[in-house]
């Protein structure tokens, strides 16, 4: 029987800058930007209690809390605490498979410290989390990751939860269809139009008839209404893609303004690209329009990317071809990705977009 552990940070942005800034501590802040364009990135617990989420549009999350503060996004602080984390559940096992910088699976079945409790094990790097970076951090343990997922979200902030097999299916059953994997509003409405609420209603289906109603992801919900969840825990899981975009507080339509924040984005995304050892084939150009159509241009090369100028002529090139004679931009974005030979055994990161 496997044992799995999903550390998931307790709102992890806005807790890093309550510890670095101590008179933001206790009130209600956003990590992001607060103008009119702006986007919320994650919110303090103070803030989450005005219905305040990740996301949200800035001018949305002060209409819901007036007295809200927005704090610049710090990346690379937020990079290098995920480090430290990282190198604490290292200490633990080998199968760590990050999901982002504030959440990892972590199997224990087999461990580094030859403990066979994975519940005292996820105590302890809590416990561990806080005393090395003061920050808290939630814990779920299972034994697959969608239930382990699961539970993580059960006690926060500050908290576990275990769900052991034998309760496994009974407490899938009392789910809400929007707490499984993979199911976004788009999904949740079409299963709410086919009498689909929770894991009960989705367990009276069968595996065909999910698989027809929701392609191959039916599949996927006929075992997790069981309780059932395949997946390996992936220590070395590739990096598919990694972008930046930005949305401007005026539109644009000026190609030379807009080529200059292509050229600062290609250049943010070919630092993470070293930083992280990344190697793609694909370079892709995101357009939002002013009336929120979106336009993607891709080009994939014969080789992989590994020097800027020439990754930078490509973009350029795609560019000139993006057509600006009509309604102007309001959003921009870039990307790299069709990811190839990434060195075995190297521990990396999953894609993190930055708004």
């Amino acid at each position: 029987m496997r044992k799995i552990i999903h550390i998931d940070m307790d709102a992890f942005y806005a807790s890093v800058e309550q510890r670095d800034h101590p008179e933001l501590r206790g009130k209600a802040i956003a990590v992001g930007y607060g103008e009119a364009r702006g986007v919320v990135a994650t919110a303090s617990y103070e803030a989450r209690k005005y219905g305040v989420r990740s996301a949200m549009p800035s001018l949305t999350a002060k209409n819901k809390c007036p007295g809200l503060i927005f704090v610049p996004p710090r990346f690379d602080v937020y990079h290098s605490v995920s480090a430290q984390i990282r190198e604490i559940f290292l200490e633990y096992t080998d199968l760590v498979e990050p999901l982002s910088l504030d959440e990892a699976f972590l199997d224990v079945t087999v461990n580094h410290k030859n403990n066979p409790s994975a519940t005292l094990i996820a105590k302890e790097i809590r416990k561990r989390i806080f005393e090395t970076t003061g920050l808290t951090a939630s814990a779920g343990v299972s034994v697959n990751k969608f239930l382990a997922k699961i539970a993580s979200d059960q006690n926060k902030p500050n908290g576990q939860f275990v769900i052991p097999p034998e309760n496994a299916e009974k407490f899938v059953e009392n789910l809400k269809i929007e707490q499984f994997f993979g199911v976004g509003k788009v999904t949740a409405k079409k299963m709410h139009d086919n009498g689909i609420f929770t894991g009960y209603d989705l367990k009276q289906h069968s595996e065909a008839s999910l698989v027809r109603l929701f392609g191959k992801m039916g599949h996927e919900l006929y075992l997790n209404a069981c309780g059932i969840d395949n997946r390996e825990v992936e220590p070395n899981r590739m990096t598919k893609s990694i972008s930046n975009e930005t949305t401007f507080l005026q539109d644009r339509d000026n190609r030379v303004l807009l080529t200059v924040e292509l050229y600062h984005l290609a250049k943010e995304v070919f630092q993470r690209m070293q930083e992280e050892n990344f190697f793609g084939k694909t370079i892709t150009i995101k357009i939002k329009y002013a009336d929120f159509k979106i336009i993607t241009r891709s080009k994939t090369l014969l080789h992989k990317i590994t020097e800027f100028q020439s990754m930078w002529t490509v973009a350029r090139e795609i560019m000139k071809q993006i057509d600006l004679s009509g309604q102007p931009v309001r959003l921009i974005g870039f990307g790299v990705g069709n990811a190839v030979d990434k060195p075995e055994g190297k521990q990396v990161q999953l894609e993190l977009d930055l708004f």
